[in-house]
Formats: C-alpha cells, sequence, structure tokens
C-alpha cells in the first residue's frame, strides 16, 4: 500500500532560513540614510493603520524617509554605543527604540517637522482589545439604518433586536462599550457597523539627533543613562 502523503516527513535542515536578507536590507537602508539625512527622530504611534500612516508619509517622502521594523535590527543599524554607533551621538537614538515605535530620517527644518507631528491626526474605527475612549450606548427603538437581513447578525453580536413589520427594533437599551475599558470583538463589530470610530491614528516625536544637538521631547522620560552616554 502506498504511503499516505498526509504523513510525509519533511526534513526541517532543509528548509531556507527566513528574515536574514531583510533584516540586511533594514540595516544597509538605515545607514545609508543617515549618510543622506542630516537629523534622525524615534518616534512612537497609536492606532497603526497601513492607509494612514501611507497618507502621512506621502507628504514627506520628498525629504525624508520612515523606517519601521523590528528594533533590534534598526539598534544594530544604528549602534549601542560609541564604539559601532553610525555617526556622532546617534547611539541614544537606539535607547529608546522599544515598542511601537519607528524612526524618521530627514533634511527638513526642526519647527517644520515637529508641526506636521503635531497637526496630523485620522480618526479610525477602533479594534478587539482597544481601550474605549468614551461609553457607547444605544437607547431601545428601531434602528433604521440596518435592513431586516442583517438581524441575525446584530443579534450575534449581543444587541437585543428583533424584527418588528419589516424593521430591525432594538428592544432594549444597549451598552456596547464602557470607557476606559478594551473592546471584546462583538463591541468591535457593532461599533463599525454603526459608523463609530472611536481610535485616532497619531505619531509623537520622542526624540531628535542632529549633528550637533540630542534633544527629548517627552517630558518625565528618564533620559539620564542616555545623556551620560
Amino acid at each position: 500500500m502506498p504511503l499516505s502523503k498526509r504523513n510525509r516527513e519533511v526534513t526541517l535542515s532543509k528548509t531556507k532560513k527566513k528574515g536574514r536578507v531583510a533584516k540586511e536590507s533594514l540595516v544597509n537602508a538605515i545607514k545609508e540614510g543617515l549618510e543622506q539625512y542630516k537629523t534622525a527622530y524615534v518616534f512612537t504611534y497609536e492606532n497603526m493603520r497601513n492607509q494612514n500612516f501611507k497618507k502621512f508619509k506621502e507628504q514627506l517622502k520628498s525629504s525624508s524617509r520612515f523606517f519601521l521594523g523590528s528594533n533590534k535590527v534598526m539598534k544594530v543599524a544604528l549602534g549601542r554605543s560609541p564604539a559601532d554607533e553610525a555617526r556622532p551621538r546617534i547611539h541614544k537614538l537606539s535607547k529608546l527604540l522599544h515598542g511601537d515605535s519607528g524612526l524618521f530620517l530627514t533634511n527638513l527644518p526642526k519647527e517644520d517637522v515637529e508641526r506636521i507631528f503635531r497637526e496630523f491626526e485620522e480618526q479610525d474605527f477602533a479594534r478587539t482589545g482597544t481601550i474605549a475612549t468614551e461609553k457607547i450606548e444605544l437607547k431601545a427603538g428601531p434602528l433604521d439604518q440596518f435592513s431586516h437581513e442583517m438581524e441575525p447578525f446584530l443579534r450575534k453580536q449581543g444587541l437585543p433586536v428583533r424584527l418588528n413589520k419589516g424593521d430591525i427594533e432594538l428592544i432594549s437599551d444597549h451598552l456596547v462599550c464602557e470607557e476606559g475599558e478594551p473592546l471584546s470583538p462583538e463591541a468591535a463589530r457593532s461599533l463599525r457597523l454603526l459608523g463609530i470610530k472611536l481610535a485616532t491614528f497619531k505619531l509623537n516625536l520622542l526624540c531628535r539627533c542632529s549633528e550637533d544637538e540630542f534633544e527629548v521631547y517627552r517630558e518625565g522620560l528618564d533620559v539620564s543613562d542616555i545623556e551620560s552616554s
């Protein structure tokens, strides 16, 4: 009897190691960027959406460059200490590359960069697990924005609905989300259906490193070990 294809063994030693080429490419791109652009920033982001980020980058593409990726890889490109840094003081940025952060290289004046980052915000639908920024409660009554075909789906989201003469009706008040609490999958889907956007895509400057200056933007951030290095 022939062997079943389901039981075919795969030799892991023959599989290619993924990611190495991409990591080397990122390191090389950052090092090239540091030669091309005078000032480097570390920024953090909230509620990242690719479409919104692309829109933000578009207005800066002629004078700047963004890098998002593994923080560890970006730290390698910048250098972790004065001994291996790509250029003077740039290793200090490595110490602040944590979590949801990225690298921004530019030749724009400091004032322009600060204004552009400060002014850009885009509202979007919140995802599951996002902390609700306000309380959303629906009052009992007709939900005219939905067709009758939506009734079973709305019920699956936890909404107490019924059909009343072909129209969807909320038979009692319903709390979709509570301010300060994480959104459940059902709450996130309900908010999207209702057209309610509770998430704000925003980028915040954390620090700046130029040819002759290092500056931290966030108040209360402990940078004593950075300043001494």
